[in-house]
């Protein structure tokens, strides 16, 4: 296992490094495993770190992302959605996009905040995490696949990254409006090529896994993530920031 996350740990090292040619670079965190990984080891590799995070006031990601971001003390923005624009913005994204696809619409909508925050600041280049959860079984659904045996698992992480390169082309259709690039070192199809066939056990356990993203964990706490951000169970960024329970009630009027 030790040399399975060293390999983890350099792989991730060349997914960054050959997607950013900026020094001076954003990142959206929500101070989940994912993120603080990747921004640890960001700021480990020298890049001018600056996190971003983007929740409707009270929201669990503004909170929870303040107490990790003093822990390892990066530096970080926030900004908090305003209610009496959301719905315009909202709108104007589902137009954007052209689907109604409502996964889709709450990540694009967060990453409309995340890119108007990084444009205020100076920042053009931003680099998310998205594809840990694909690729480490990180949703719930790999528990309800373990049931049904390792070819099941393996499809259902096809389906997810290919869904989620979909996704974040059209998220950075939405980032484009402020010229800034949303990149995802981790969803490169080298980093994919690496971090698919490592063996399910070491990603999921089973079917009653509710924590999973085993060895992603793991790594963390070697790098030195604080615990409570490596050991914290997953929160979707679209319920994190409250976005999804805010669209609901736009969809409900």
């Amino acid at each position: 296992m030790e040399s399975l996350v060293t390999k983890l740990h350099e792989q991730i090292i060349l997914a960054i490094k050959n997607v950013s040619a900026s020094q001076k670079i954003g990142l959206g965190f929500s101070g989940g495993v994912d993120s603080s990984l990747l921004a640890k080891i960001c700021s480990d590799l020298g890049f001018e770190v600056t996190l971003l995070t983007i929740g409707f006031e009270g929201s669990h990601d503004i909170e929870f992302s303040k107490k990790i971001s003093a822990l390892m003390k990066l530096g970080h923005l926030t900004r908090t959605i305003p209610e009496k624009s959301f719905p315009s913005v909202a709108q104007e994204i589902r137009s954007q996009i052209g689907t109604d696809n409502l996964s889709w619409n709450e990540n694009c909508i967060a990453f409309h905040y995340v890119s108007e925050l990084a444009k205020e600041n100076g920042i053009d280049t931003v680099l998310t995490s998205n594809g840990m959860d694909e690729l480490f079984c990180g949703y719930n659904a790999y528990r309800e696949a373990m049931e049904k045996g390792e070819k099941a698992v393996m499809d259902l992480m096809e389906s997810k990254l290919e869904n989620e390169i979909k996704m974040m082309r059209a998220v950075n259709q939405v980032s484009s409006k402020f010229g800034v690039k949303i990149l995802q070192p981790l969803l490169s199809g080298e980093f994919v090529g690496f971090a698919k066939p490592i063996p399910i056990p070491e990603k999921i356990k089973d079917k009653d896994d509710l924590v999973r993203k085993h060895i992603i964990r793991q790594l963390a706490l070697s790098v030195g993530v604080p615990a409570e951000s490596a050991l914290k169970r997953k929160k979707a960024l679209q319920y994190g920031s409250l976005i999804h329970k805010n669209l609901m009630k736009i969809r409900k009027t």
